[in-house]
This record gives C-alpha cells, sequence and structure tokens, in this order.
C-alpha cells in the first residue's frame, strides 16, 4: 500500500487547550498514527497542556520541542523559471512517486546542509527508516523515507535532481529537420569544385606544343 509522506503543517492553536500560540513560545511538536488512513496527523501542544498528558495519552510517532513563529507572508515571484530545491522537494512530496524516492532524500539531505531543514527525528519500521525534518522559518514537517542509497548510485540520483531542476526544453520537430538538412548539405560536394584533369587532354597539349617548336625552327 502507498504510503503518504505528506507535508505536516505547524498549528496555531494548542491542541489540548486551543489556546493560540504566541509568537516565540516553546511548543511539543507531534506526530500520531492517522486511524484513518496509514498516514500520519500532527498535533501541536503548549507546554503546559503536554505535561498535562498521562500514561493513558495517545503515544505519539515522533516528538520534539520547537519555537512557534507567526507565518510572514512572502511575495510570490510574478513567474517561475524553474524550481528550486526546496520547491522540488514539496512537489516530489506531494506528488509522491515511487520513482523519486531517492530524490526526495537527497534533497532534504541537500536542504539540512543549508540550514533550511533540520532533522527532529528517526524511526526504524519494517518498511525502512523515516526520517523526519522540519522546516527552521515555516514549521512545516516532511516525513521522508530513507532509501539507503548505494555510494555508487549517489551520483546518478544527483544528476536525475540536476534535470529536475533545470530540464532542458524537447527540440522541435522543425528544429530537427533543419538540423539534418544542414547536416546532409555539409557532406555533399560543392557544385563550382573544378574536376580533375584527364590524362588524354594532357597529352594532346603537349603534341601541339611540340609540332608549334618544329615549325619556328624550320
Amino acid at each position: 500500500m502507498k504510503e503518504p509522506w505528506s507535508i505536516k503543517s505547524r498549528a496555531r492553536e494548542c491542541a489540548g487547550s486551543e489556546r493560540a500560540f504566541e509568537d516565540g513560545e516553546p511548543i511539543h511538536a507531534a506526530i500520531f498514527p492517522d486511524p484513518d488512513s496509514s498516514g500520519y496527523l500532527r498535533k501541536d501542544f503548549c507546554d503546559e497542556a503536554w505535561k498535562e498528558r498521562d500514561a493513558d495519552s495517545e503515544v505519539p510517532f515522533s516528538h520534539w520541542k520547537t519555537i512557534f513563529q507567526l507565518p510572514v507572508a512572502e511575495e510570490k515571484a510574478e513567474a517561475v523559471v524553474q524550481d528550486d530545491p526546496e520547491t522540488l522537494l514539496r512537489r516530489l512530496v506531494e506528488e509522491e512517486e515511487e520513482h523519486t524516492e531517492k530524490a526526495r532524500y537527497i534533497l532534504a539531505v541537500m536542504l539540512e546542509r543549508k540550514k533550511i531543514l533540520r532533522e527532529t527525528d528517526t524511526q526504524k519500521l519494517p518498511s525502512g527508516i523515516l526520517r523526519v525534518y522540519e522546516h527552521r522559518k515555516t514549521g512545516d514537517v516532511f516525513i521522508i523515507k530513507d532509501p539507503e542509497i548505494a555510494l555508487a548510485d549517489v551520483e546518478m540520483v544527483q544528476e536525475e535532481i540536476r534535470d529536475l531542476l533545470d530540464p532542458q526544453p524537447e527540440p522541435e520537430p522543425e528544429e530537427e529537420e533543419e538540423k539534418a538538412a544542414g547536416e546532409a548539405e555539409a557532406t555533399e560536394p560543392e557544385e563550382n569544385e573544378a574536376a580533375p584533369e584527364e590524362e588524354g587532354d594532357s597529352s594532346e597539349e603537349e603534341a601541339s606544343e611540340e609540332d608549334a617548336k618544329t615549325e619556328e625552327e624550320e
């Protein structure tokens, strides 16, 4: 069964007390198995509500402490020429295609090195290793499966990511035909090229020169 590794967004209020979080407030982020699907649900708690949880409370799949930050409205570019690594990761996570599993993991590692994401937890399941990443600025959480890429395959996956970030447009059929015609013309001999002289012509010229010389001597 396909498992949804969707992006989990940070809540603006406590899941326990329903109190709105204050900007800069320390909170507890927790991910729980979703009883209605094979995915997960995220819940955020203020410190007081988290401490009030007892032994009978639902056990989270993953838990970490973080800081709540009010979302800042960002101006959207009028035109996006190509994806950046973060936008590409979000798109691939939402599309959830099996063949992009390795690319998603490499992108997450790239963004972690750039201090855009931070790894908050690692969980080992029968289906594999899941790594939980939190966006440092927005608080969005990415659940990324670790495909345990072999060292020999890393370069191939990086090349795949480069192609996704900067796709090359396919040539139009007319352009291909023009290119083929140009190559064919380059291989044809020029019409104005002088043809080699035949042996018979040179012999006749030599004979006429000798006759003229004999007449002069006489």
